[in-house]
């Protein structure tokens, strides 16, 4: 059996005649048209504007707003500059791993982060979750990789 556009209608009682509002109390809906006697909800227009909360300090008025407040859900990095690969051996593969063995990183907790401070004079393999931008600069000008841990 195929559906023909013209032939589709509405099933029993899914569509119902529209309630014509202040029209008479035999209506059911005359006068007032359901909204009660006085008061802020009974008026035309919209009653309140959006985001009022009868008084009491809106949520928008309530969150904070200026720099400085604390990230809900903060990525965390255990933190090392590129300086601090000078007193490793040239051509030798670097992660969490190898610092925490070295004793260059104490506290392995988090993933690994590069950051760019100093400078670097040996060639290194470097594996970390995280290179800032000056930090893969000088670890590949000496001639470096750099290798993204996900």
């Amino acid at each position: 059996m195929t559906i023909q556009l013209d032939a589709l209608k509405a099933n029993s009682g899914a569509r119902r005649r529209k309630l014509r509002k202040g029209r008479g109390i035999a209506a059911g809906q005359g006068a007032s048209c359901g909204f009660g006697m006085r008061g802020q909800k009974s008026r035309s227009g919209r009653p309140t504007r959006p985001g009022f909360e009868g008084g009491q300090m809106p949520l928008y008025r309530r969150v904070p707003k200026l720099k400085h407040f604390p990230l809900v859900n903060p990525n965390a990095f255990t933190v090392i500059n590129v300086s601090a690969f000078n007193e490793l051996k040239a051509d030798s593969k670097v992660n969490l791993d190898s610092l925490v063995k070295e004793g260059i990183v104490t506290s392995p907790k988090y993933p690994l982060k590069v950051l760019g401070n100093g400078n670097l004079k040996v060639k290194l393999t470097v594996q970390a979750s995280a290179f800032t931008a000056s930090a893969r600069s000088k670890i590949e000008a000496v001639g470096g990789t750099c290798e993204l841990l996900s």
